[in-house]
């Protein structure tokens, strides 16, 4: 029987553009907020666990309130910030599009019965209209986050080369919360470039399926966005799950582009051993979903 609720442990995929791809009034805001995070901390300081955590609390909020709300009724004005060449980068957090867009992959993928046990039809029938009418007014904007629960998806890892992954071990390891951070991050045009060379080694080894599309559609979002962007992968709420040991071992972007590598010289057995090393890691990952 269970005894407890999980949290759900998620990981992300995020684009931080320059302030030069954003319109006006966009820019000037964020502008601003760059220079207020300069001012109150160093760069990189936490600012990426605060603010996810922070979601993490409102989500469940939004849940547990009577009605319970599928999207949060303002658009979040805060972003995740970085440094690319001294140059400040901007991730919007964009809570309500990715909510009104996780909204609608549940609809395709779920029947009504479903979804009516987690909110009420008027609810999601007044989201959906939300939405709707939202992007009328703003066809162009496109959401800057992806995330997964329990898992990283394979495709995310071809964006990323082995050297390009950092583990943050905390000051305190004995500490609360522990402060363990693991993320890859990569220019854009250099994720572009792999998407586009792992496409022709699968289109060329491989029959249609959903390993392709899934990556044909993710290389379509990354057209969205400046050149200059910086693509993100923080393991996020992930680092829990995972052993200290393990997380210092991670080579899942090195077995990926192994795999890719070994397709495109016609060796099958060295792709499906890549391929098995891949499954491995994360199997143990992602049977935690199901445990008490």
């Amino acid at each position: 029987m269970r005894t407890s609720v999980v949290a759900p442990y998620s990981a992300y995929l995020r684009v931080y553009e320059p302030l030069a791809a954003f319109p006006e009034p966009d820019r000037s805001r964020w502008a601003d907020y760059v220079r207020d995070v300069h001012t109150r901390r160093v760069w990189g300081s936490g600012s990426t666990a605060e603010l996810t955590g922070e979601e993490q609390r409102m989500a469940l909020e939004s849940i547990l309130a009577t009605p319970p709300e599928p999207a949060p009724p303002h658009e979040s004005e805060d972003a995740f910030v970085a440094e690319v060449d001294g140059i400040p980068v901007v991730c919007p957090r964009q809570t309500r599009l990715r909510c009104w867009t996780a909204l609608a992959e549940m609809r395709r993928e779920f029947p009504p019965v479903v979804l009516d046990a987690f909110w009420p039809r008027v609810v999601l029938a007044q989201a959906e209209a939300d939405h709707e009418r939202w992007r009328a007014e703003n066809p162009d904007v496109q959401p800057h986050i992806h995330s997964s629960t329990w898992h990283v998806p394979m495709r995310w890892f071809v964006l990323f080369a082995q050297e390009e992954r950092v583990l943050v071990e905390p000051a305190d390891p004995e500490g609360a919360g522990g402060g363990r951070q693991l993320y890859y991050r990569t220019p854009m045009v250099q994720a572009r470039r792999r998407v586009a060379r792992a496409l022709r080694v699968l289109r060329d080894t491989l029959e249609e399926g959903a390993l392709i599309t899934g990556l044909e559609q993710l290389g379509r979002w990354l057209e969205e966005f400046h050149p200059r962007a910086m693509v993100e992968l923080d393991f996020g709420g992930l680092v829990r799950l995972i052993p200290s040991g393990d997380l210092a071992e991670e080579r899942t972007a090195e077995y990926v582009a192994e795999g890719l590598t070994a397709l495109a010289a016609g060796d099958g057995a060295r792709a499906s051993e890549a391929y098995r090393r891949i499954t491995e890691r994360w199997s143990a990952v992602r049977a935690l979903e199901h445990a008490s």
